[in-house]
């Protein structure tokens, strides 16, 4: 099975650090966040990983794969490499071909996350949707996309709400069947999933969420929050 990793973020949050290193890099316990995330995928039977990445860090990312090559559990890693930003789905168009029309997991490189992919693979193939998103329960749901949900059918997203429905979030990462390229429109100069997508998904019904239990989810992209990361990972 397969993986995309979205590591091509210019992690502006995250400065000075990501002035000098891309953020998918960043280390939580002197390892890199997107090492953590191929390790995450290896355990669950996805041993094929495309990394997504900005053209500007093509150097980073070959030192990267020089450093950890003997570390990392699986060597099938393709990179792939965005001359522009194209915002969380643009860059997919050239990943496409690679997929070769298998259902996947897409996951943001910014991330550390530990989740039953297992349980997510089987409610998804259960429920049969397009897309089904990966949803964590934080204390501060204010802070980010809240999805409403119908049963578990997404059917709108809050951005940042005073008052959230739940406390489940977007967890930046989705299981995905291949038609969700049907919905994406590459001539766009960026087309982002949260916003083009997933609503498109919503409106027909095909756009599922599964509630992570038993996990853990640390958003690092701030200084604050990558603190608490590697205090608490």
């Amino acid at each position: 099975m397969k993986a995309v990793i979205l590591a091509g973020g210019m992690g502006t949050r995250l400065r000075p650090i990501t002035y000098e290193i891309p953020k998918p890099l960043v280390t939580v316990k002197k390892k890199p966040i997107v090492n953590h995330l191929i390790e995450l995928f290896h355990k669950h039977g996805f041993n094929e990983i495309a990394l997504l990445v900005n053209r500007d860090h093509e150097e980073d990312f070959k030192r990267w794969r020089k450093a950890w090559e003997d570390d990392l559990p699986t060597r099938e890693i393709t990179t792939f490499f965005e001359e522009t930003p194209r915002g969380t789905f643009g860059g997919m168009e050239l990943v496409k071909s690679w997929l070769g029309g298998e259902k996947f997991i897409l996951s943001n490189g910014d991330e550390l996350k530990d989740f039953d992919l297992t349980a997510l693979k089987n409610f998804h193939d259960t429920h049969k949707p397009v897309g089904t998103i990966a949803l964590v329960e934080v204390t501060n749901p204010q802070e980010y996309g809240v999805p409403v949900l119908n049963d578990h059918h997404v059917v709108e997203f809050l951005e940042k709400p005073q008052n959230p429905p739940s406390n489940y979030i977007n967890s930046g990462l989705y299981m995905l069947e291949p038609t969700i390229f049907e919905y994406a429109d590459f001539s766009k100069p960026t087309l982002m999933i949260e916003k083009d997508i997933f609503p498109a998904l919503a409106a027909a019904q095909k756009l599922a969420g599964f509630k992570v239990k038993n996990g853990r989810w640390y958003d690092c992209g701030t200084l604050e929050r990558w603190e608490r990361a590697m205090q608490e990972w």
